[in-house]
């Protein structure tokens, strides 16, 4: 069983020592490397991490492997053999394990900037690197019980996307610094990004702008979602010019609050922006594997996210942050809610007058009730549905058990159909 003394003892020291005998690594392709990206989500997804969960020796094993990696790149340490350790608490751990905390930390990393002038000023590129691990709290698959969930896209394939874009750019510095954080404790509620911004390595104030990346392992038919396009005014126009020379169809969500890292930036008045290439049936499961990770669609991601962050530096000017209200907070009722349809929402279509399905979960009540992938649910148990947020609302509304009407588009046909809502778990 992990704990607090072998944690803060035998990894630190496993990782000063690796960082001494790692010598500097100063090639690099033109390109990401959709090689390197496949094997490095390979080993944070396998079997022996044991899905990287918070306080967990699996996870700590990934920071020591992401450590040795920015050691070998020749990137500066911020703090001990680069952890940023801290004491998650999370109501999850004292449901699930009866702990009131745990041990864990952060895995940060700097560039140091070309610009002497600039430098002083940081980006901050970021990604978490913790998963479920054995748990089936906040599993969609409960019924698997304490099987391993190795969490290829959710998020190893974020944090293989933040190794590859340290070596790109340690091979080509920025003007300005640039710190690679790979975070703990997101599971558990953005612990450890909360916690580097409340402890940050550098001034916050110093921070021009915070990318992040959160499941960009499953590209499909080029599309690729980014959250937070609003959160600066120059932003939507960066994007657009950097994606002339990778070609992806780039869906772009003003929003820079979420359930991710980035959102713990924007409350302190950041720019961000999260890259995500849309939720799938595998999300918060033990099928989530490393073999269905789409390695060549992840590494256009890169590439993307490559180019958007030499725009950002070469602005001599800060972006222009532009403030918005954070979201009314979930219900108490519907936070608590246990009732269960196996929709999945497409994210990447917001602009669709009702609520796209990307797919459903076989065995659900959606599957049972004949809903389908491109169906668009525009009415549930006779309440409009124009969004996500209605969708929600009108689900929500009821109960496991509960039999309603939901009324889809269906190409050119509006399809009724009937369903017994059931209970997660």
């Amino acid at each position: 069983m992990h704990t607090r003394a072998t944690f803060s003892v035998s990894v630190i020291l496993c990782v000063c020592a690796a960082c001494a005998a790692l010598p500097r690594t100063t090639t690099s392709s033109a390109a990401p490397d959709s090689a390197r990206i496949r094997a490095d989500v390979a080993y944070l997804a396998s079997d022996a991490l044991a899905g990287r969960g918070t306080g967990t020796a699996g996870l700590d094993s990934a920071a020591a492997f992401v450590a040795r990696r920015y050691a070998a790149l020749g990137l500066r340490a911020l703090a001990a053999g680069f952890l940023q350790p801290y004491e998650a608490r999370s109501a999850v751990l004292a449901h699930t394990g009866g702990v009131a905390a745990v041990r864990t930390a952060n895995v940060v990393a700097m560039l140091p900037g070309a610009d002497a002038v600039l430098r002083g000023q940081t980006i901050v590129v970021g990604a978490h690197l913790d998963h479920l691990g054995t748990s089936s709290v906040g599993a969609l698959d409960p019924e698997a019980r304490d099987a391993i969930r190795n969490g290829a896209d959710d998020n190893a394939s974020g944090s293989a996307a933040v190794l590859e874009l340290a070596r790109l750019f340690a091979a080509r510095p920025a003007r300005r610094s640039v710190i690679f954080v790979n975070f703990s404790g997101e599971e558990l509620g953005l612990l450890g990004s909360q916690y580097f911004v409340e402890h940050s390595p550098v001034p916050v104030d110093s921070i021009v702008a915070m990318l992040n990346f959160d499941m960009v392992g499953r590209l499909r038919a080029d599309s690729l979602i980014v959250y937070g396009v609003a959160t600066a005014r120059e932003l939507p126009m960066l994007i657009d010019s950097a994606n002339a020379g990778v070609g992806l169809f780039v869906r772009g969500v003003g929003d820079g609050f979420g359930p991710s890292d980035h959102s713990s930036f924007y409350t302190r008045g950041i720019p961000v922006l999260h890259f995500f290439t849309n939720l799938h049936d595998d999300y918060h499961r033990a099928s989530d594997d490393a073999p269905r990770i789409n390695a060549a669609g992840e590494a256009r991601v890169v590439a993307l996210a490559e180019r958007v962050i030499r725009a950002i530096d070469a602005r001599d000017a800060r972006l222009t942050f532009v403030r918005s209200a954070a979201p009314a907070p979930v219900s108490g009722a519907r936070a608590g809610s246990n009732v269960y349809l196996g929709s999945i929402p497409d994210m990447s279509a917001p602009d669709v007058k009702g609520l796209r399905l990307v797919g459903v979960r076989a065995g659900s009540p959606a599957d049972s009730a004949g809903l389908k992938a491109g169906d668009v649910v525009v009415e549930f148990g006779g309440r409009a549905a124009i969004d996500l947020q209605s969708y929600s609302d009108a689900l929500y509304a009821h109960q496991p058990g509960d039999v309603v009407d939901i009324v889809v588009v269906r190409g050119t046909e509006r399809v009724r159909v009937s369903v017994r809502l059931g209970r997660r778990g």
